[in-house]
């Protein structure tokens, strides 16, 4: 006998529909599944015959074979027990019912419990696409299937509930995405108010955040670079749906999402270590590769903090992602794709003691080893980093002043109503910033008085700027002037871009 179900099978980011067809027949007993199917997969035979035997129900006896279609595509993971165990009853005539527009995918135990898996928000959005009505998934990933709209997604915690659905006797419950929570900002989340002095390296990050543009921050130890760093979240613009979407989509396929979170609606904050490999920071797996950090601070910020202690090959893979905003890995399995749309912030010593530049106390390197520890940071990547900032330390006057700075809800009022002006600007373009204009983009949003074009003529000049730095110069100008609710670019505002991108000359130039 023969019984195809729908299922939907996942590489990297890209879902796709599955049809999993059985098909039993007399011979030797034999439980064959076909179709590119990788270690995992196969091992579901073992697991759909002890769930099958454990229900109470008859596992058919003979020459069975499950075909996992399109077959020129590697199939990966246990997502496919749900699917072949449905097929296999159908097949065996001891379920009857009509299941053309449904999908299931999960991963069994032994004894009919189904497990969560990974990836099953793309996986519900594909199937949507695909016009299927009703969708099986785990319990617990219903959370995260159910913020898809035109699909019912049905939670289930074992197979004997899958049944008696099927069957007509006991009917599940759809999920509904009001019973799940929306990850938000924690209200007792670091803020602003917190951070005595420093008030240009504030403005910097405010900056930043208005126009989502990289930030390096340099300074003596205890400065308070880190500090503003786990700040930066705090005043960064509210998501979009399609933003929250985007990045929730990631957490799903990387299996990160918390439990009962339906939607992630804060925007990451990514600090790894500086031990970590290039793998782990761009994504990696033999097979099919994972998300890495970066993409997973996508529409978030990625904080490398004591930026010269990363790894070279580290560091120089970030070099495109950070241009183009997605990252193209490929292994055995073919090339996937991940987003990686992130705000990169660094920080560093501006030498292997600390102290070089210091008001107070004297830097004990010597000039080649403070020269080779900057340099350990590219040329290429700095000039990837729109805002160059000292981060000076702060003096005991500011830090035992009893007045509150300012509160990074203050902050993140103007910073919205910033980004508000480039969403109306940029409408249309698939630009979400200024940071993220192109070069054409720039040219038609970033028009200067006479006097702003003399200066920043002077500037590129004299500082042997790039064309790189020229466009990030204009954009940056471009977001002081949008704070300022400023239609055309001024000499304030393009003397402000200036500033942020000189200050590599103190460091790298000495």
């Amino acid at each position: 006998m023969f019984a195809r179900v729908n299922s939907v099978g996942l590489i990297g980011m890209a879902a796709y529909m599955v049809l999993v067809e059985a098909d039993f027949s007399r011979g030797l007993p034999h439980f064959d599944i076909v179709g590119l199917p990788d270690a995992a997969v196969k091992e579901s035979a073992e697991r759909v015959h002890a769930a099958v035997k454990n229900a109470g129900l008859i596992f058919p006896v003979g020459r069975n074979t499950v075909n996992l279609a399109p077959a020129d595509k590697r199939k990966a993971g246990p997502i496919y027990d749900l699917p072949i165990f449905i097929s296999v009853l159908c097949a065996s005539d001891q379920l009857r019912c009509r299941l053309d527009d449904c999908a299931f995918i999960g991963e069994l135990s032994l004894d009919g419990k189904i497990r969560r898996i990974n990836g099953v928000l793309p996986m519900v959005i594909e199937a949507q696409k695909n016009g299927i009505k009703q969708i099986f998934v785990p319990y617990d990933n219903a959370a995260e299937g159910c913020i898809v709209r035109g699909i019912t997604v049905y939670p289930v915690k074992n197979v004997f509930d899958l049944l008696a659905h099927l069957r007509g006797t006991r009917k599940l419950e759809p999920a509904r995405e009001e019973d799940f929570v929306q990850q938000v900002l924690e209200p007792d989340a670091p803020d602003f108010s917190e951070v005595m002095g420093q008030f240009e390296a504030k403005f910097a990050l405010e900056v930043a955040a208005a126009g989502g543009h990289n930030v390096m921050m340099i300074g003596p130890p205890g400065s308070g670079k880190s500090m503003l760093a786990k700040r930066l979240p705090s005043i960064l613009p509210d998501m979009s749906f399609e933003e929250s979407l985007e990045t929730t989509n990631i957490y799903s396929v990387a299996g990160a999402l918390p439990k009962g979170v339906s939607l992630i609606r804060t925007r990451p904050f990514r600090s790894p270590h500086h031990t970590i490999s290039p793998a782990g920071l761009a994504g990696g797996g033999s097979i099919v590769p994972r998300p890495g950090d970066v993409s997973m601070a996508h529409n978030g910020v990625l904080f490398l903090d004591e930026l010269p202690e990363f790894g070279k090959q580290a560091l120089e893979i970030l070099r495109q992602p950070i241009e183009d905003g997605v990252i193209n890995l490929t292994r055995t399995a073919g090339t996937v794709s991940y987003a990686c749309s992130v705000m990169l912030v660094c920080a560093m010593n501006p030498c292997p003691c600390g102290f070089y530049g210091h008001p107070t106390r004297p830097c004990t390197c010597s000039s080649g080893a403070a020269s080779r520890y900057v340099n350990r940071v590219s040329g290429p990547l700095l000039d990837r980093i729109d805002i160059h900032i000292e981060v000076p330390p702060v003096n005991f006057d500011e830090l035992s002043a009893n007045a509150k700075a300012e509160s990074s809800a203050k902050i993140k009022e103007r910073v919205n109503k910033a980004r508000k002006i480039q969403l109306e600007r940029l409408s249309g373009t698939g630009a979400a910033c200024n940071a993220k204009m192109s070069a054409a983009q720039t040219k038609k949003f970033c028009q200067m008085t006479p006097e702003a074009k003399t200066m920043l003529k002077s500037a590129f000049e004299k500082l042997a700027l790039s064309a790189r730095a020229y466009d990030k110069i204009l954009r940056v100008a471009r977001t002081v002037a949008d704070l300022e609710s400023c239609e055309v670019i001024d000499t304030a505002h393009i003397s402000r871009a200036i500033q942020f991108r000189s200050l590599d000359r103190k460091f790298w130039g000495r």
